[in-house]
């Protein structure tokens, strides 16, 4: 039986199977993770290994093989912007129905920001479903700002973006005051065309 420590993924942990390990790594960014053959190695490993010692290791940042296929049963979140600023707006599609689950929309925003919203409004809508399902964006900013649990936007605040940062000062506190399980994965254009939830309007 094999073990797979993740030290840098959506929840770094021990993992008994590949399937478990690559929920967590699969279109993270500078994901990190290393088979073992024991419990023991694993455990190990995960406590005492620095980060750094661990990069020197069979790291591997995880990158989509060609002939990987998405996963069906899961949430998909995209947001369109017309013009950058301009008027916003994100939803959530369930991948498999094709069925648009939540939309939101806003008279000045920045595609960033609609990105990260409706990640949070996806972990939110899936929390009140009670259903542990995979969200996929096709924004790594996004991703990466929900991993620091800020908007990092340069948008300035303003009359017209007053409810705007009213919402994302909600996502930023949602962030902080829960926790979740499902998996935050990267939706690979090149291999599997526009994501679910996308707008069309390119």
């Amino acid at each position: 039986m094999a073990y797979y420590v993740v030290w840098n993924g959506v929840t770094p942990g021990i993992y008994e199977t590949w399937d478990e390990c690559k929920k967590q790594i699969m279109g993270f960014p500078k994901a990190r993770f290393k088979k073992f053959d024991t419990l023991d190695e694993a455990k190990t490993a995960f406590t005492t290994q620095p980060k750094s010692v661990a990069r020197k290791r069979r790291d591997v940042t995880s990158k989509t093989p060609a002939n990987t296929k998405f996963i069906s049963n899961a949430l998909s979140v995209d947001a369109a912007c017309s013009g950058n600023p301009g008027k916003m707006e994100y939803r959530g599609v369930h991948v498999n129905s094709k069925e648009q689950w939540f939309i939101k929309e806003f008279p000045l925003g920045t595609n960033n920001i609609g990105e990260f919203l409706a990640i949070v409004h996806g972990l939110a809508e899936l929390k009140r479903r009670n259903l542990n399902i995979p969200v996929y964006s096709d924004s790594e900013t996004a991703l990466g700002w929900i991993k620091k649990k800020k908007c990092r936007t340069k948008l300035a605040l303003s009359e017209k973006t007053k409810e705007l940062f009213e919402v994302i000062s909600r996502a930023e506190k949602w962030l902080n005051n829960n926790s979740w399980e499902q998996p935050l994965l990267k939706w690979e254009t090149d291999l599997w065309g526009e994501i679910p939830a996308d707008f069309g309007r390119k």
